[in-house]
């Protein structure tokens, strides 16, 4: 197993290692086409390969014609199965941070929930690759109140680290009384106002936290975007009076995330190449959305 994470380590770093040849070989394909289409002649410096180049571009498909990117290979598998979740925490973990754990597992469907004891990261994420988990999720506190999430996608990345603010919990909830049991339905997705290239990119992770829903699923979890935090809202509706009537009600929790840095590897790995990163200078910034208009 391990000489066999070694070896699709290394074949992933090897494509990825590719891209800036293919990106570049793409531009002067792209530059051979305006130049047929236009009319034009074609640039100096490509007349040399233009043969070349015009065979390539009578060879491309649709799925071809643009290259693809290590951030396509990390989730090119994602379709062709559900996902398979663990959720753990931060050692020592306290009660209120072990009771949102406990939700967590629910609200994410497929996922188990493992106590953390003495075990490092490495050793989890070695676990969790022998046995096909898709993604690890690690829940830190502060005196009690969890204030950090962290997502590493398997079997190479990406890691996305978030900050918590303002968690509910269930139980916390003022209507607790007339929620009832959580539903554990594959719920809707609604992802809103992640237009930016970043904000695509973080609701692709948070997109593959969940498997394809039945059509008529009545239950709804929300990520809304409002000036870099996401809100983290869950929902169940019935039509107690027709289609035209609905009831939507809350069954918890809620919380507010801020992603603060994606790294292009796992959880395991310091030597992970940063993709982005909030600095401290950007929060003087104020009319700067990273993820959203």
């Amino acid at each position: 197993m391990l000489r066999r994470n070694i070896r699709l380590r290394r074949e992933y770093l090897y494509r990825k290692s590719l891209e800036g040849k293919e990106r570049l070989l793409y531009e002067k394909r792209r530059k051979i086409k305006e130049a047929l289409q236009e009319g034009k002649p074609i640039p100096t410096e490509l007349r040399s390969e233009e043969a070349e180049l015009r065979h390539q571009i009578d060879l491309e498909d649709e799925n071809t014609a643009v290259p693809k990117t290590h951030i396509d290979d990390e989730y090119a598998n994602a379709s062709e199965r559900d996902p398979k979740i663990l959720i753990t925490t931060s050692r020592n973990p306290s009660a209120p941070l072990t009771q949102f754990v406990k939700e967590l597992k629910v609200v994410f469907p497929n996922a188990q929930r493992m106590n953390r004891g003495g075990q490092v990261i490495k050793e989890i994420i070695e676990t969790c690759r022998a046995n096909d988990f898709t993604d690890v999720i690690l829940v830190h506190e502060h005196r009690g109140v969890p204030d950090g999430m962290t997502i590493s996608h398997l079997p190479f990345g990406p890691t996305a680290y978030f900050g918590l603010l303002n968690v509910v919990t269930r139980h916390d909830l003022k209507n607790r009384k007339g929620i009832g049991k959580m539903s554990e339905a594959y719920p809707h997705l609604i992802l809103n106002n992640f237009s930016t290239k970043l904000g695509e990119r973080t609701a692709n992770i948070l997109q593959h936290l969940f498997p394809v829903p039945k059509p008529d699923t009545k239950r709804i979890i929300t990520f809304a975007n409002e000036s870099d935090y996401i809100s983290f809202r869950h929902h169940v509706y019935e039509k107690h009076g027709g289609p035209k009537s609905i009831e939507l009600k809350e069954v918890g929790p809620r919380f507010e995330m801020r992603p603060y840095q994606i790294k292009l590897g796992t959880l395991d790995q310091d030597e992970a190449q940063t993709e982005w990163v909030i600095r401290p200078f950007m929060n003087t910034a104020k009319k700067r959305k990273f993820l959203g208009d």
